[in-house]
């Protein structure tokens, strides 16, 4: 299908994905940033997690339905949809809260958590995209040095999200007359989405699918999404308030299990599934995405534990502890690219897998055995050691199941290893939060013999702290040093279990030779068991 394209066309359409890629991956970072003045303006502070879960099931839900238009109608078509959906979400966002209350969109939080959401439903396709695009673009033997770019791309975000974010928002009022400065956090995503439209537009081919065209199957859409949103806000819920076994955790719970249940018995009966369960028959497919749902949580682990620990053993600032996580980044920049292109090179993808999570499980190793009295150079050589590892997760997983499916159904399969990795990071996220509280309450059971008393708040995202155990953080007496060392010791090691866990999974996953075009679609019948 794209065997004619000149390696410029190829090259340009790219540039446009890779920019779209870096428009939603910034978004996470940048607004997280801004949050606290954000919650101060609109005075919403009791629903300021909800800015980032309410994008979060969005974002979540919507991934394999993107996977599965991505095979019925023009790549081109649905990449630019994408983006329109998020600018537009964008700027509701910028607007949240500027003309008071609102009929059915209530106060300014409100507000932005309903444009937060819809923001999802966009961003959900640039991220589904950028992997399904480059597939098209390039052949697996060719796509490791392309697909690597784009872990370069979630390492540049996270670079500058934090400190872009910063910026606006401390001293960006003004630039525009009127315009609180954390209102432009959301519109700057305006001239850069536009950049990305002219490049999609301009330069990229409508890349039409291999598969014959049949109606979705809304009801399946339907299924999925009351399946998989229940179970984002279950796991997102603050556990202090919502606890694991309240009845509105356990409602939610069952309602996602009820859906998805349904969706897996629509699935298999329908003439066109969203997902296509024979994939599952597939050896790569299967073994793959389970290393990548126990692997998902990694990442995840180190940026929110990562800076607890600075914090509250070694005493540094909050900007101190978020300076220490760009060494986490440009690991990983340089680990996805170095295994990329080594791959594009010699093949076997395997050995670079199985060698990454090696490198991984050491750092993982290192931050597990962290002393009160260990250094903060120290930690991020550890920390710099986990992104090198987790550097050839990112394009190489992926590149597996891609190599290994039928290219009709290559927009399903990628989508969901997409998939299956953030939610093995959702899950492991809120449990890995569960066990901290669980540590810090039996290192200082004093802390919760009463309520809080301090009127002092902080937002930040991450693991919520109950009454008691709030208090105590960011107070570095011995007592709080030893418990958050011995806590967060306890979050590395049950992350390095998952890790090992995911490896053993690796271990299985058959190594195809990797395909010289798109137009070969036999490796399936040879990965099927």
């Amino acid at each position: 299908m794209t065997d004619s394209l000149t390696q410029r066309t190829k090259l340009m359409t790219l540039a446009g994905v890779l920019l779209a890629l870096f428009l939603g991956s910034l978004d996470q970072t940048i607004v997280a940033t801004a949050l606290p003045r954000i919650v101060g303006d609109l005075h919403g502070l009791d629903r300021f997690t909800w800015v980032a879960t309410a994008y979060l099931v969005a974002s979540t839900a919507l991934v394999p339905i993107y996977g599965k238009l991505a095979d019925m109608y023009s790549r081109r078509t649905i990449e630019v949809t994408a983006v329109l959906v998020f600018l537009f979400g964008s700027a509701l966002c910028g607007l949240a809260g500027e003309f008071g209350t609102l009929p059915l969109l209530g106060d300014g939080m409100s507000q932005l958590i309903i444009f937060r959401a819809i923001q999802g439903l966009g961003g959900a396709g640039l991220f589904a995209m950028a992997f399904i695009i480059i597939a098209d673009l390039f052949p697996p033997a060719e796509r490791g040095k392309y697909q690597g770019f784009v872990g370069a791309t979630f390492g540049l975000s996270s670079v500058l999200g934090p400190f872009l974010g910063g910026l606006l928002t401390d001293h960006g009022d003004g630039l525009l007359p009127g315009v609180e400065g954390w209102r432009l956090v959301f519109y700057v995503n305006i001239p850069l989405g536009a950049l990305a439209l002219w490049f999609i537009l301009s330069r990229m081919p409508a890349l039409r699918p291999r598969g014959e065209q049949q109606p979705l199957d809304y009801l399946a859409a339907i299924l999925l999404m009351l399946g998989l949103g229940p179970l984002v806000i279950a796991l997102q819920l603050n556990k202090a308030v919502y606890g694991w076994t309240s009845p509105t955790t356990l409602g939610l719970f069952a309602l996602a299990l009820a859906a998805l249940t349904l969706f897996v018995v629509r699935s298999r009966r329908a003439a066109n599934p969203i997902l296509d369960f024979s994939l599952f028959d597939n050896k790569v497919f299967r073994t793959a995405n389970l290393a990548l749902f126990l692997l998902g949580g990694a990442f995840l682990s180190i940026i929110i534990f990562e800076p607890l620990f600075m914090v509250n053993v070694l005493g540094t600032t909050a900007t101190q502890a978020g300076v220490s996580l760009i060494p986490l980044s440009l690991g990983v920049v340089t680990g996805s690219m170095l295994a990329g292109q080594m791959v594009s090179r010699f093949g076997h993808y395997k050995r670079w897998m199985l060698g990454g999570g090696v490198v991984l499980m050491i750092g993982l190793g290192l931050l597990a055995n962290m002393s009160a009295d260990v250094t903060y150079y120290q930690v991020v050589f550890y920390v710099v050691l986990c992104g090198l590892g987790l550097g050839p997760s990112m394009p190489l997983y992926t590149l597996a199941v891609q190599n290994a499916i039928e290219p009709r159904l290559l927009g399903q399969a990628t989508s969901a290893s997409q998939f299956f990795r953030q939610i093995g990071g959702a899950i492991a996220a809120a449990g890995l939060g569960a066990i901290l509280t669980f540590n810090l309450a039996q290192s200082l059971p004093a802390t919760l013999a009463g309520p809080a008393t301090s009127t002092e708040v902080s937002v930040t995202e991450g693991p919520s702290l109950p009454p008691g155990l709030a208090e105590v953080a960011g107070n570095s007496t011995p007592a709080v040093r030893a418990a958050f060392t011995h806590s967060i010791s306890r979050i590395y090691l049950c992350t390095l279990l998952l890790v090992m866990a995911g490896w053993v999974a690796t271990l299985f996953i058959p190594e195809l030779p990797l395909r010289k075009s798109n137009a070969i679609s036999q490796p399936v019948a040879v990965a099927a068991e």
